[in-house]
């Protein structure tokens, strides 16, 4: 039998980085106990029902609560009128509008908050907010951002009457929002004319929701003795929504405690402030006692932050052998009733200009117009980086477009256009520098694992047969994301740059605990933030807690949302690791009575240079940090590091999609899906792996089925899981994962991010595996979503519908 050396045995017994380490948050969750927001019940608790708009647009004429408050149970009824007192009817939103927290004179989105009714029990407070009523003059509604956009149209926002100017420039309509414009539009326009061929699409990327397992829901208790204010609440960001409760109600920070405990999924949902956190809040600190309110499924759907709705078109210029000259694009942005969009400042279409992709192209200009319309607001990153999956939707839809009408295969035009290796860092034609990248091995890499010319040859034998029942689509996407907001030269929110931190302290026994400001709602962090602690500082995984969500412990950070936990948050804990470690290093030189130079780390003991067996273990230092330090250094072993990225990170990835539409039905059959990421240094594979196949499965859902669809007065058409789809495993497909490595050069431990990939990449995968099926059909690009009933109304228009 072979021996296992001493450094394997100990390298196993850290547990560290590349260890596919089980996660250590599973056991609780998997026996129930967890603790959400809604499993906490304090004495003496109230709770609280919204009442909420019918109507998308009108003007309320009165409020009458005589009959709520008179229901045995009832404590209060709130309304605009008793929160204008406090200041508290409208709200700063992250893209620097303002909301309504109840609706002030007038409604302008179905199911806006109309009144707030505080009760006994949650059932009490759901019959008195139907016993409240409200008296509407109802008033004509757009939904359309263009109709939005008439001269004609109906004023959405009268409390911006006259202001020409937004927090993002000038506003030429009175529902215009912003115009944000990036490249340089002579040069791109010079290109387009020289241009030997050209190529436009319009997309839609719909209305969809991210539509978490747990709604949205928050727990205030004011104690007016000490006048502290602590809130438990659904947040990804607890330290950004503790700044914004100190703004709002003038309560010092110092005295407010933001807990946001276990989180049933984000998704880019629970980043923003709600009304009915502000309604909780204001309801406890009047009523003295503490006050629950749980959003229900349909109220999450049709009033918390939506996604997309960017109508897109794309314009590509190229040579006739398809290398791409220049990029044009023009959007416009539905943003709804209020701009609550959770954008950086300086970009309100977000990272929408890491649109030229994987691709090198020298000449690009975007332009981007939000608009206000009759529908609930948002405009969130659903699992991607701000606007990063409508950019990517685009570019990769454009690739297929432009490579049909040259007739061109859809792998090699890519492979043509690719950023080449040695070109890294890449400066982009719209301002970005991408760090590091290497295209084309990760797409050959894919296209040999699939037999792609074997696929390629089956697709042409099912076009040559007229009998075939089916018709097979082959869909390629090769997406650089960027991630990690961010650096603070460029992100913000409400002026916070958008850094991340980490606290480490080592206890006498050689534990550990480390506090973040990010919070996970699924990552896996307590499993691989020890695990870079592991490898970085030497002390195994197993014996250090880490501890994210109490802003009364945990050091400011701008929490977890736009893949930010591994590029941000993540390297404060390697960089907080190397203090640690370099005070050990001068621990362990006073105690092996040598010069720290002479000292050398390994794994997780320090060595004297030249003479390995004299050593000092990471253990034994800790405990002389308590004890028996150098002259002049103070006593324990602890670190703290804010980390302010100097540069964004730019996973990438390749993916293939086969897809079989029955011509009869219009069903579409995921047959193969093979995706190749490539986030840099692999933390821990198996929490890789995880999140690749959750990143998938939404991005499946996107692409076949989610939709928030309104009628012309303004009526949410899908605010049930009866409409919205939700993918089960039994229509979840089979996915095939592989990955290359190609590490950040500025990250501390080179990661890049990967759990929004997958949903980035595999959307316009689908759509092209899709369009790719009626492609030799002259058919250049469908609507999303790709359900049954669509495509079917496509083949009927083709005469190949039974």
């Amino acid at each position: 039998m072979n021996e296992i050396s001493p450094d394997l045995g100990r390298l196993e017994r850290l547990e560290g980085i590349g260890c596919a380490r089980k996660r250590r948050e599973d056991p609780r969750f998997i026996q129930g106990r967890g603790t959400y927001v809604d499993d906490i019940h304090l004495p003496g608790m109230l709770f609280g029902a919204m009442v909420r708009s019918p109507y998308a647009h009108a003007r309320i004429k009165s409020i009458d609560t005589t009959r709520a408050k008179a229901l045995p149970g009832v404590h209060a009824v709130l309304t605009a009128e008793d929160l204008k007192p406090l200041k508290l009817h409208w709200m700063p939103t992250l893209a620097g509008d303002v909301q309504a927290v109840l609706a002030d004179g007038k409604v302008s989105f179905q199911n806006q908050e109309v009144a707030f009714v505080v009760a006994e029990d949650r059932y009490v407070a759901a019959d008195a907010a139907e016993l409240v009523e409200v008296e509407y003059e109802e008033l004509p509604s757009v939904v359309d951002p263009f109709k939005a956009m008439l001269p004609d149209a109906p004023v959405i926002r009268e409390d911006l009457a006259g202001k020409d100017v937004g927090a993002h420039g000038a506003r030429r309509h009175h529902n215009h929002i912003f115009n944000w414009q990036i490249g340089d539009r002579d040069r791109t326009d010079r290109a387009f004319d020289a241009a030997a061929v050209t190529v436009k699409q319009d997309m839609l990327y719909p209305r969809v929701h991210p539509c978490p397992l747990e709604t949205c829901g928050a727990v205030a208790s004011y104690d007016a003795v000490r006048g502290d204010l602590t809130v438990w609440i659904t947040s990804q960001a607890p330290h950004v929504v503790r700044t914004v409760v100190g703004l709002l109600s003038t309560i010092p920070e110092s005295k407010i405690r933001i807990i946001s405990p276990d989180i049933g999924g984000g998704f880019g949902n629970k980043v923003g402030v709600y009304p009915g956190y502000v309604t909780a809040i204001v309801a406890s600190i009047v009523l003295g006692r503490p006050v629950k309110w749980i959003e229900s499924r349909n109220e999450n759907l049709t009033t918390t932050a939506f996604a997309r709705d960017y109508w897109m078109t794309g314009e590509l210029a190229a040579d006739q052998d398809g290398r791409i000259k220049a990029l044009r694009v023009n959007v416009t942005a539905d943003h709804g009733a209020f701009d609550a969009c959770a954008d950086p400042t300086k970009w309100p279409a977000g990272m929408f200009h890491v649109c030229t992709g994987s691709y090198d192209i020298a000449n690009a200009h975007v332009s981007v117009d939000g608009v206000y319309t009759n529908k609930f607001p948002g405009g969130v990153a659903y699992r991607c980086s701000f606007r990063v999956t409508e950019a990517v939707y685009l570019i990769e839809r454009m690739i297929d477009v432009l490579a049909q009408k040259l007739g061109l295969d859809k792998a090699e035009i890519r492979l043509r256009n690719f950023i080449a290796k040695d070109k890294f860092p890449y400066h982009s034609a719209l301002g970005l520098d991408y760090d590091s990248g290497d295209y084309a091995p990760a797409l050959q890499k894919v296209l040999k694992a699939v037999d792609y010319d074997g696929l390629r040859a089956e697709q042409a034998a099912k076009r040559a047969d007229p009998n075939a029942p089916t018709l097979m689509g082959i869909g390629i996407t090769t997406f650089t994301e960027i991630v990690g907001a961010g650096p603070s030269k460029n992100c913000d929110i409400l002026g916070i740059g958008m850094f991340d931190s980490c606290e480490i302290r080592v206890h006498p026994d050689g534990s550990a605990i480390a506090r973040m400001g990010t919070i996970s709602q699924g990552q896996g962090h307590q499993t691989t933030y020890a695990q870079i602690i592991a490898t970085e500082a030497g002390i195994p995984a197993s014996v250090i807690q880490v501890e994210e969500g109490d802003t009364s412990t945990a050091p400011y950070g701008l929490g977890t949302y736009g893949s930010r936990s591994t590029p941000v948050a993540g390297a404060a804990v390697a960089r907080a690791s190397h203090k640690i470690r370099e005070k050990a290093r001068k621990i362990a030189a006073h105690l092996l009575e040598v010069s720290p130079e002479d000292m050398e780390f390994d794994l997780d003991q320090f060595r004297v240079k030249g003479d390995p067996a004299r050593a000092k273990s990471m253990k034994e230092i800790a405990w002389a940090a308590y004890n028996n330090v150098p002259e002049g250094m103070e006593m324990g072993l602890e670190a703290v590091d804010y980390y302010d990225p100097p540069n964004f990170t730019f996973p990438f990835g390749a993916y293939l999609a086969v897809v079989d539409i029955t011509k009869a039905t219009g069903e579409i059959k995921v047959r193969r899906f093979y995706a190749l990421d490539d986030c840099g240094t692999r933390i821990n594979p198996m929490i890789i792996e995880g999140q690749i196949h959750g990143g998938l499965t939404e991005g499946f859902a996107v692409a076949f089925g989610q939709e928030l669809p309104y009628d012309e007065q303004g009526n949410v058409l899908g605010g049930t899981l009866m409409d919205y789809f939700l993918p089960t495993s039994m229509e979840t497909p089979h996915w095939e994962t592989d990955f290359t490595v190609t590490p950040s050069p500025h990250h501390p431990i080179g990661a890049k991010g990967v759990a929004e990939s997958p949903h980035v990449g595999s959307i316009p995968c689908f759509s092209n595996a899709v369009v790719d099926a009626f492609a030799h059909l002259g058919v250049t690009h469908t609507g999303m979503p790709h359900n049954a009933y669509r495509t079917w109304q496509q083949l009927r228009d083709l005469n190949l519908a039974g």
